[in-house]
C-alpha cells in the first residue's frame, strides 16, 4: 500500500516559480529520506534534490543549487520541492521517491507530475 504522488506541477514562464508536494501513503516519512528526481526526453534521468531523515540534511544538484529549495511537513506526511527561478531547462517530468538515506537504493516511486517552463 505504499504510494506517493506528486502534485503542483503545470506550465510556468522562465523566472516563474512552482511548488511541487509529494504526498505518502501507506508509511510514515519521518524516518525515510526522500529524493525528488527528473526526466527530460532524450535525457537520462537526474537526481534534482533529497532531504534526508536521519538529521535532515538536504542536497541539490548543482544546476538547481540557490533556486531551488526541499523541506518537509511530517504532520502532513507531505515534501515538497519549491522551485524558483524557473529555466527552460527545468522542463521534465518530476518524480520523488523513497529510501532509508539519500544515497540508498530507492524503494518506491510517485507517477511523476510534468514541468513545463516556457514562455
Amino acid at each position: 500500500q505504499v504510494q506517493l504522488v506528486e502534485s503542483g506541477g503545470g506550465l510556468v514562464q522562465p523566472g516563474g516559480s512552482l511548488r511541487l508536494s509529494c504526498a505518502a501513503s501507506g508509511f510514515t516519512l519521518d524516518y525515510r529520506a526522500i529524493g525528488w528526481f527528473r526526466q527530460a526526453p532524450g535525457k537520462e534521468r537526474e537526481g534534482v534534490s533529497c532531504i534526508s531523515s536521519s538529521d535532515g540534511s538536504t542536497y541539490f544538484v548543482d544546476s538547481v543549487k540557490g533556486r531551488f529549495t526541499i523541506s518537509r511537513d511530517n504532520a502532513k506526511n507531505t515534501v515538497y520541492l519549491q522551485m524558483n527561478s524557473l529555466k527552460p531547462e527545468d522542463t521534465a517530468v518530476y518524480y520523488c521517491a523513497t529510501a532509508l538515506g539519500c544515497t540508498d537504493p530507492y524503494d518506491y516511486w510517485g507517477q511523476g507530475t510534468q514541468v513545463t517552463v516556457s514562455s
